[in-house]
């Protein structure tokens, strides 16, 4: 454990569009997106909503990938592995509400106790999570709004008018984001979370292309970002390892790979206590690290 100085480095956007069905959420994450890349063909749509997201086809030649149920979110997470081996720059997620419809149907088939089922639900919800937190590319994920009604005065007349209420997501998802908009059925979005400035006490706009382009430049700024590390590149790391005592410092300096990498980790273990290697800690065969 080491203290740091702070570094502003580039980075890449991980922005939450929330808002009812009908606010222009798929659009306008096309278009910020575009602005984003200047390239549709390294754009690439999660579509959750019945192919739906081929309905823009007509602004550019972006890619989609449809995605049928069962809305897992391990599906979120191969779908967003096959967008990042296509070497996409955005990935936009079309519409992340499904994944949390499915964990909270997952939920309430659980036996037993309510509050304890939530430890079976809640590392798989984090796991596509940290998957759009840390992928290598810009991502734009989608919420859906439930959907509401208020009485607003025009013309004199009290007429009902549709807005979106809470998000239909894990509560708090938002502050994951560098940047959450909420839209409403005009079209138009208003800051909701935003560590860039760029929005924080504007008043509410349009999303456009050069929506993106002012996101892309304040990504720009800085030093290089840190390397980023690939699964790939821990179980080369893994198999270099000769001790166990290795292979707990490598395990325990990556926690959010531990769980896909269990198996990697495990089977190494095993190997090196083939070797009679003496076994201070303890990586059990299944993976998880535990103190004898």
């Amino acid at each position: 454990m080491q203290l740091q100085q702070a570094n502003r480095r580039k980075a890449r956007i991980k922005l939450g569009l929330q808002g009812p069905s009908g606010a222009g959420k798929t659009y306008s994450a096309l278009l910020i997106a575009y602005g984003l890349c200047g390239d549709y063909n390294k754009i690439a749509v999660l579509d959750t909503e019945n192919r739906s997201a081929d309905l823009y086809s007509n602004i550019g030649n972006y890619n989609t990938l449809p995605l049928d149920p069962p809305f897992s979110p391990e599906r979120y997470i191969e779908a967003i592995d096959v967008c990042l081996s296509a070497g996409m720059e955005v990935i936009i997620i079309d519409t992340s509400s499904r994944e949390w419809d499915f964990l909270l149907d997952y939920h309430a088939s659980l036996p037993g106790s309510s509050f304890n089922s939530w430890s079976k639900v809640s590392p798989r919800h984090d796991a596509f999570v940290n998957k759009m937190l840390q992928a290598n590319a810009h991502v734009i994920c989608t919420i859906r709004s439930k959907t509401e009604y208020i009485l607003s005065e025009k013309n004199g007349r009290q007429v009902p008018e549709k807005v979106g209420m809470k998000g239909v997501q894990r509560e708090n998802l938002e502050y994951e984001f560098t940047l959450a908009f909420e839209m409403d059925m005009m079209h138009r979005a208003k800051v909701g979370k935003d560590r860039t400035g760029l929005f924080t006490g504007k008043p509410e706009f349009v999303p456009t292309v050069d929506t993106g382009a002012m996101i892309l430049k304040w990504c720009c700024q800085g030093a290089e970002p840190y390397p980023v590390v690939t699964p790939e590149d821990i179980i080369q790391a893994i198999h270099a390892c000769t001790t166990n005592d290795e292979l707990l410092a490598l395990y325990n300096a990556h926690p959010l790979l531990q769980q896909s990498l269990n198996h990697e980790f495990g089977q190494r273990k095993q190997q090196l206590l083939g070797h009679n290697i003496p076994n201070q800690n303890n990586i059990p065969a299944n993976g998880t690290a535990v103190n004898q």
